[in-house]
């Protein structure tokens, strides 16, 4: 009896052990195989959102040469503002908060965000100028699509927005 008991234990404790470890496993495959691209996207590492256009091989070869370093510069900077993020929570959390330094946070925050937008719009019109028009108004629809997860938005004319006098 005692020994079935031990048996019993000893299957369980490896049963248990076995799944936390394949559980741990999964995590950390998922995690390294993903990345969420600058429009929030979660996609795998070695997928690009420009791939799902009609691409001769010579712009896709091109696209991806630039969009390596791009895509390490953005999760760089977004490393960043999480790790402000954290702080801003660290102030918020004091039971009398400096609010000058939670201001200034923020400001850092707001700053290190809009560095990064800008980048990503320069980027964008970097791309943009090595597609035909169809090829832009597809990139454009898939940029749009994966940001707002809705269809397509109301965009100006081709010639730009009309200048009100």
């Amino acid at each position: 009896m005692k020994n079935s008991l031990l048996k019993f234990v000893l299957a369980a404790s490896l049963i248990l052990n076995l799944t936390i470890f394949v559980t741990a496993g999964y995590r950390y495959y998922q995690q390294s195989h993903t990345w969420v691209s600058p429009f929030g996207k979660v996609m795998e590492k070695d997928k690009f959102l420009f791939q799902e256009l009609s691409l001769k091989p010579d712009q896709l070869a091109t696209m991806k040469s630039k969009a390596m370093p791009f895509r390490a510069e953005i999760d760089r900077r977004r490393q960043e503002i999480d790790a402000k993020r954290k702080e801003l929570v660290a102030l918020l959390r004091y039971q009398n908060p400096d609010k000058k330094e939670i201001d200034a946070t923020i400001k850092e925050i707001s700053g290190k965000q809009e560095v990064m937008q800008r980048m990503i719009a320069g980027h964008m019109l970097e791309i943009k100028s090595s597609l035909d028009d169809g090829q832009q108004r597809k990139f454009f629809d898939l940029i749009e699509h994966n940001m707002t997860g809705t269809g397509q938005m109301l965009c100006p004319p081709v010639d730009g927005p009309k200048q009100s006098h």
